[in-house]
């Protein structure tokens, strides 16, 4: 039976064990450019004995920014900085990946802590910028009523996620995950929540998932085929007239035959103040749902704390890796301290042994 430390392979991408550490948003950035938090933040967790290392939401344009701390890759100067984090997470034996993004309506805002707490940015600061939609609803009375996009738009952001998509292989990440969940560009797309569009682009659900599909392809002209291609989705809105799981189901179905290797389950993001039913492992059900019935590979994530709970969901076939988020900023060793809880043996840094 498969458990949380035996080895994942995708193509030719193998993880040494089925924990890996969730894109989490550090807005600490300039410009977008990486720098030595990341790298310090990223490889910690590489040394701790996670198998994959995603980086975090990384902005294919300046305007896709949630904030403007975010880090990103519009520009061919992205690259270089972004290698060195790729560099030390591979020399620590984990698999490197990064998440590719657009923030979409939910663009624009503040930093989550201090004063800001993640607030809009309004026009009278220097720092704003215009925010666009699928469609010109906003995602609360305090943000933006975003531009609606026009097709000629749509083409030109589904390129930008082509050429971050090269962009990525060349600074060296071997795992790419197109963010299409928790109510940025993507998701606001595909949920009928926030698509009120009547072109090629809205109303059915063809129509409405035809951005992300489209998107898939054109990453996928420029990203190796060897190499692992996910995407991470929010499997409900968790309102009755939003996106459903079943709605998650049907377009996993028709990522798996476009070439995506693995679907992120995550859920929520794209409507305000909606209240959802937080407790342990609460999302896993959506990723067993996800993995049995369009019969792809799943990850799962969202309040997974012990090793046996994690361990569990992998023995059970909920899940095919487990991403963790709050529990590696705890603690950045978290793989190895959960491989001795469970009896298993786990390769320490030799500078390390000696606590352990």
């Amino acid at each position: 039976m498969t458990g949380l430390f035996d080895p994942f392979t995708i193509k030719s991408i193998t993880l040494r064990n089925r924990i890996g550490m969730s894109p989490m948003c550090q807005y600490s950035y300039q410009d977008g450019f990486s720098n030595d938090w990341q790298l310090m933040h990223l490889g910690a967790r590489a040394v701790g004995g996670a198998g994959l290392v995603i980086a975090e939401a990384t902005a294919i344009d300046p305007a896709g920014r949630i904030t403007p701390y975010d880090v990103g890759i519009w520009d061919e100067r992205h690259i270089e900085p972004l290698r060195r984090v790729t560099n030390i997470i591979q020399s620590q034996g984990a698999v490197p990946g990064i998440q590719i993004a657009h923030a979409g309506r939910k663009a624009c805002v503040g930093k989550p802590w201090g004063e800001e707490r993640g607030r809009p940015i309004t026009n009278s600061d220097s720092r704003w910028w215009k925010v666009v939609g699928p469609s010109a609803i906003a995602y609360t009375p305090d943000h933006q009523v975003p531009h609606e996009l026009t097709v000629a738009d749509i083409h030109g952001l589904q390129r930008a996620f082509m050429i971050a998509a090269r962009r990525a292989y060349e600074a060296g990440f071997e795992w790419l995950e197109i963010h299409a969940a928790h109510g940025y560009l993507i998701h606001e797309f595909y949920s009928p929540y926030s698509n009120q569009r009547t072109d090629e682009y809205g109303g059915s659900f063809e129509n409405r998932v035809r951005f992300l599909l489209e998107t898939v392809d054109k990453v996928q002209s420029v990203w190796p085929e060897e190499l692992s291609l996910t995407v991470r989705v929010s499997g409900t809105d968790w309102v009755e007239d939003g996106w459903l799981v079943e709605d998650s189901v049907a377009l996993a179905k028709l990522l798996k035959k476009s070439g995506v290797d693995l679907i992120d389950c995550s859920s929520g993001g794209n409507v305000a103040d909606v209240s959802l039913p937080f407790g342990p492992g609460y999302q896993v059900p959506i990723s067993e749902t996800i993995r049995k019935e369009a019969k792809i590979a799943t990850s799962t994530v969202g309040l997974i704390k012990t090793p046996q709970q994690a361990d569990s969901i992998i023995r059970e076939e909920r899940a095919d890796l487990v991403l963790l988020g709050r529990e590696f900023l705890r603690d950045a060793y978290w793989p190895l301290h959960a491989a001795k809880e469970l009896g298993v043996d786990m390769d320490v840094p030799p500078q390390y042994m000696k606590a352990y």
